[in-house]
């Protein structure tokens, strides 16, 4: 076990423009997405930084309205970008929990994200998470209104986490 490993994360505050940076920097995928209603950060206890520009921040997550309108009932919020270096690796599942306890203490009921159907998913299942089922993918461009996918444009899950 390396040292990383045994040490604990703490969440911190982050505003949405710190999260979208470092979304931007660190992300395998994705660009930051355009807004948010809060983000969180993830960082060591003793202040480990993996790189210099993040100021000990280890990962991020943003939260916000979801983006199929069928789900924005105003109970549900969706976890729209999660990013963390690959040596921290229990940030993800310490990060979707702190965004569904947040979430929770917000008033909301319901917490949704998507994963790409070639990732297993395994912080969301050690976050309570459970697997809804596939959730389309493809293209956003239509020939009404013609777009550059600048991200994949594979099948996707949807996973949730309610309220009991």
């Amino acid at each position: 076990m390396t040292t990383v490993e045994r040490l604990r994360l703490v969440a911190v505050p982050s505003t949405l423009r710190a999260a979208r940076a470092f979304v931007d920097r660190h992300h395998r995928h994705h660009r930051a997405p355009q807004g948010g209603l809060f983000a969180i950060g993830a960082a060591l206890t003793d202040g480990t930084a993996f790189c210099e520009c993040c100021g000990g921040i280890v990962g991020v997550v943003i939260v916000g309205n979801p983006v199929a309108r069928m789900l924005d009932d105003d109970w549900t919020c969706e976890i729209t970008r999660l990013a963390t270096f690959p040596e921290a690796r229990m940030a993800p599942s310490f990060l979707y929990r702190a965004a569904w306890r947040a979430a929770r203490a917000m008033g909301y009921r319901r917490l949704v994200t998507y994963t790409l159907d070639t990732e297993p998913g395994s912080s969301l299942l050690g976050a309570g998470f459970r697997l809804i089922g596939e959730a389309g993918g493809g293209s956003w461009s239509r020939e009404s209104r013609p777009r550059v996918d600048e991200h994949p444009t594979q099948g996707k899950f949807r996973w949730e986490v309610v309220q009991a």
